[in-house]
């Protein structure tokens, strides 16, 4: 008998509900898991358990970067110069275009290779129950309601509410900032793209791609190169100054041609040229060509003054945003370091010397157990081969 469709919920309720009640609503048992035709069904309701993004040509990518108002403008400015035979004018015009073009391109290419980061750090498969049988499948083809079965060093591939199983210890300081690995237990929820550390348990898909809290990372990730309030307000400038150059040259063109025309009756091709060698000059010297140029570069600077005082900069439009901060929150240090736990120097009562007392915390540490304190204990032993001349007869993990 096929299981009944899920009703139309969303990811915060069946988070918080009773397993009970998720496992009604999306219209699973435990030791059934989906039907094939089912997962089918669902794979084409809900799309793949995947970071979907848009694909853009390259070569889509690089016009897109000569065109707006000042790139416009450049480019007439560049027309122009080329029609009256200014071809140093047109030279570097055209440099600054291609240049201002570049720059572009580069901020582009840091906010898709970050996307990139972390589409790496999901699961390329899971093992998920099917018409009753463990299976080993893409983690793309996950759809809700999936019975999933996670274990030591699996990635997790979607998000999960834990419904089987004793107890498992996952890592998601890359979501959320905690330094040491959560304990989870039936009831508990695990994020898509945590690792499992210790033990093993079986959970039911509650979300997948987008939706998942890896998924609405992503996505910030990706608006991360949304334009600054420095740029806002450097293309608010170059507008205003494109429109008073357009409006004052159609003037100055409108009284050159009345003039020549009208009032002195002389009008050649000569004539013409000046007008546009006019038109050339006012472009160049009204629209801000240089200005995004100037603006990278001065950011860049400020990079490198930073840099001085050990502050590395990733991205040059977050000087100016962060210059704009009053207050700023963190709630652990974990969140801004590389999340790697190292022993400090121990302070010694009765010990005779330093590493006697970590020879002890060492005994005490498993590093098959992959534990984040163990580990940085076991580290710190400048001989590890003293580990080899004890026998352990039983150990009992340090419980938090």
């Amino acid at each position: 008998m096929p299981a009944p469709a899920p009703q139309p919920t969303d990811a915060v309720d069946l988070a918080k509900m009773p397993i009970d009640r998720v496992l009604a609503q999306l219209g699973v048992r435990p030791d059934q898991g989906l039907s094939t035709a089912e997962a089918q069904q669902r794979l084409a309701k809900y799309g793949p358990n995947a970071l979907v993004e848009k694909e853009v040509s390259l070569a889509r990518k690089l016009l897109g970067h000569f065109t707006g108002p000042i790139a416009f403008m450049i480019e007439a400015a560049a027309i122009v110069s080329a029609v009256i035979g200014h071809w140093s004018d047109f030279a570097i015009i055209t440099g600054l275009l291609f240049f201002n073009a570049a720059l572009e391109f580069w901020q582009d290419r840091k906010a898709s290779n970050a996307l990139a980061a972390l589409k790496k750090g999901l699961a390329p498969e899971a093992t998920v129950m099917r018409d009753g049988k463990w299976l080993t499948v893409q983690a793309a083809t996950l759809v809700p309601g999936d019975i999933v079965k996670i274990r030591l060093g699996v990635i997790v591939p979607a998000d999960l509410r834990l419904v089987g199983g004793d107890y498992a210890s996952i890592d998601q300081a890359a979501l959320t900032g905690e330094s040491l690995p959560a304990a989870k237990k039936v009831g508990d929820e695990a994020y898509s793209g945590s690792v499992v550390k210790q033990g093993e348990m079986q959970g039911v898909v509650v979300a997948t791609g987008a939706d998942t809290f890896f998924g609405r990372t992503a996505k910030l990730v990706a608006g991360a190169g949304a334009v600054s309030h420095a740029q806002k307000a450097m293309f608010e400038i170059g507008n205003f100054l494109i429109v008073v150059a357009v409006a004052l040259a159609l003037i100055m063109v409108v009284v050159k041609v009345y003039h020549d025309i009208v009032v002195s009756d002389d009008w050649d091709l000569e004539q013409a040229l000046g007008i546009l060698q006019f038109v050339l000059v006012l472009l160049v010297a009204s629209i801000p060509v240089a200005m995004p140029a100037v603006f990278s570069i001065t950011m860049a600077l400020g990079a490198l003054a930073l840099s001085k005082q050990k502050a590395i900069v990733s991205k040059l439009s977050a000087i100016e945003e962060m210059a704009g901060v009053d207050i700023l929150c963190s709630d652990k240090t974990g969140t801004l370091t590389k999340n790697q736990l190292t022993l400090g120097d121990p302070i010694l009562f009765s010990a005779t010397s330093a590493q006697d007392c970590i020879l002890a915390a060492a005994l005490a540490s498993k590093i098959e157990d992959r534990d984040a304190i163990d580990t940085a204990v076991i580290d710190a032993l400048k001989d590890r081969k003293a580990l080899d001349t004890f026998k352990p007869v039983k150990f009992l993990p340090f419980d938090p």
